[in-house]
C-alpha cells in the first residue's frame, strides 16, 4: 500500500466511505466504495441532491456522527481522533469554486512561508508558480500581491500549492467547471501525485475524466458508475471540443479576429 509522511508520520492513503441514510432516512443504496491513491472519483447528480453534503462528510470524516451517518475509514480503520480535530494533522485539502486571499503579501512570500511551516524547501514556490501558471491563461508573477489575483489565478495556485508543497492526500474539488482554470489539466496534476481527487461536477467531461462516479438523489448515494470505454471515448471527443472552445475564447479576450 502507498503510504505518505504526514508530519514526520507515515499516515495510509486509502479511503473508504460507508453508506448512510438519504435526506428521508432510507439506507444509501452504496453500502460501500473504496478509493486508492491517485483515482479521480466524481459526484455527480441534481442541484439539492447531496453532493456538497458527501464532500463534507470525507472532509470532517464524518463517522456516523453528521445527518448523514456515513462513516469515513481510512486505510479500512476509523480515523484516530487526532485526525480529525488537529488541523496540523489534517489529511484533506480542499479547493472551492470560490476562492480569493486575504493575506496582505506576496506570491512568493506565502508560498515560501508555507513550504517552510511544512519543513519544507522554499524554493520550491519556484516549481508551484511554474506549474500554476501551465493552468492559467493569466501569468502568476511571484512579486504579485496575493489580493490582486483573479479567481482563476487563485484557483490555480492553490492547485499547484497542494500538488507540490501540501502534504494533504485527499484533495476535495467543488464544482471548478467556471474556476478560469484548464480543468482537466488540474485533476491530472493532482493525480499524477498520487493524491485521491474527489471533485463534485456538472461539467460532463470532468465526470467522464473520472474513473467512477457517485450518484447522489434526494441526499442518498444511489450508484457508483465506472468509466468504460465508449465513455472514455467520448470524453476524449468532448475534450478536443472543449479545447478548440478554449483556444477561441483565448483568440477573442487578446482582441484578435476568429478566422
Amino acid at each position: 500500500m502507498m503510504m505518505m509522511e504526514i508530519n514526520s508520520e507515515i499516515v495510509p492513503l486509502t479511503l473508504t466511505i460507508k453508506g448512510g441514510v438519504d435526506k428521508e432516512g432510507h439506507p444509501d443504496s452504496v453500502s460501500e466504495i473504496d478509493i486508492a491513491p491517485g483515482e479521480i472519483i466524481g459526484i455527480v447528480g441534481p442541484t439539492g441532491s447531496g453532493k456538497s453534503t458527501l464532500i463534507a462528510d470525507i472532509e470532517q470524516f464524518a463517522f456516523a456522527d453528521t445527518p448523514s451517518g456515513r462513516r469515513i475509514f481510512i486505510n479500512n480503520q476509523p480515523p484516530a481522533a487526532e485526525l480529525r480535530s488537529n488541523p496540523r494533522k489534517k489529511l484533506v485539502a480542499q479547493l472551492s469554486q470560490n476562492m480569493h486571499f486575504l493575506a496582505d503579501m506576496t506570491v512568493g512570500e506565502f508560498l515560501r512561508m508555507h513550504a517552510k511551516s511544512r519543513g519544507k524547501d522554499p524554493r520550491l514556490a519556484e516549481r508551484v508558480i511554474a506549474l500554476a501558471n501551465t493552468l492559467t491563461g493569466e501569468p502568476v508573477n511571484p512579486a504579485f500581491q496575493l489580493t490582486i489575483l483573479s479567481g482563476g489565478q487563485s484557483r490555480a495556485l492553490m492547485v499547484a500549492d497542494i500538488a507540490v508543497i501540501s502534504d494533504s492526500p485527499i484533495v476535495l474539488i467543488d464544482e471548478i467547471e467556471n474556476a478560469g482554470i484548464k480543468k482537466q489539466e488540474a485533476l491530472r496534476l493532482l493525480a499524477g501525485e498520487g493524491k485521491i481527487v474527489v471533485v463534485v461536477t456538472h461539467d460532463p467531461m470532468l465526470a467522464l475524466m473520472a474513473s467512477r462516479r457517485i450518484v447522489m438523489k434526494n441526499g442518498g448515494m444511489t450508484k457508483v458508475i465506472s468509466t468504460n470505454e465508449d465513455e472514455q471515448k467520448v470524453f476524449r471527443d468532448v475534450e478536443r471540443l472543449d479545447g478548440w472552445l478554449t483556444a477561441l475564447r483565448e483568440t477573442i479576450r487578446q482582441g484578435e479576429v476568429v478566422a
